[in-house]
């Protein structure tokens, strides 16, 4: 009991430094400010920063998988990120708790989830919609709580290969599960689209040069260099 308090306090603790290091980033970073008030609100003043967006963008052909504030973006280079290996995706934060938020296939494509994973699964797209030839993978994470105890739909168990699903179908629900790492999470999904090794598997999505942006798929400022005072559909979503 004792240690389970101590590992508590240890949670809150970092949850209360992470506060800290977005008070000081907030200054003269929006994108930080926003964090902070999402991290310091109530479910009232978070709505505000929720982007709902069930229909894919004019002229983009995924949907968001999942409603919340986008608070990390592509190629964020804020800790606990780096210039030199920025953020490989966009974090949708949750208004919920765990358990309660749906995911959905942002495309059509094959599910996959390897033996091992309690809270992941990822996607091939046979043919990318905005380069025709070649294949990409969508990843999604963080599909379960903080035991480890998953949040995937029962129709992706662990070993699940290259099942179809259209854009839209229900794959689980957003957590906060993080491995072993000590840092504590917010409830959210981790969405990153990943480039293929050119011999039908997936490339290796710690690595920011094997993902892609995933603004001009989605038709949201979703790059951190690009990053507008909201976030809705815009025609042109690449840096000026």
């Amino acid at each position: 009991m004792m240690r389970r308090r101590a590992l508590w306090l240890g949670v809150g603790l970092m949850g209360l430094a992470l506060l800290a290091v977005l008070w000081i980033r907030s200054g003269g970073d929006l994108r930080a400010r926003r964090f902070l008030q999402w991290g310091r609100g109530d479910a009232a003043e978070r709505a505000d920063l929720i982007t709902v967006q069930r229909d894919a963008c004019p002229g983009a052909p995924f949907i968001l998988p999942a409603d919340g504030f986008i608070g990390l973006l592509y190629a964020d280079p804020n800790g606990p990120y780096s210039a030199a290996q920025p953020h490989q995706g966009i974090d949708i934060f949750s208004n919920a708790e765990p358990g309660v938020t749906p995911v959905y296939a942002a495309y059509d494509g094959y599910i996959s989830r390897e033996a091992g994973w309690r809270s992941a699964l990822i996607q091939r797209v046979a043919d990318d919609p905005l380069h025709p030839g070649r294949p990409i993978w969508l990843y999604y994470a963080h599909m379960a709580d903080r035991d480890g105890n998953s949040f995937i739909e029962p129709a992706f168990p662990p070993g699940v290969s290259e099942l179809f699903v259209p854009r839209g179908t229900l794959l689980g629900y957003t957590g906060d599960y993080n491995g072993d790492a000590l840092r504590d999470i917010w409830v959210h999904l981790h969405f990153s689209i990943v480039l293929d090794d050119g011999r039908g598997r997936y490339t290796n999505e710690l690595e920011f040069a094997n993902t892609l942006d995933p603004s001009p798929y989605l038709g949201l400022p979703l790059n951190y260099a690009c990053a507008q005072n909201t976030m809705q559909c815009a025609a042109d979503v690449t840096c000026p």
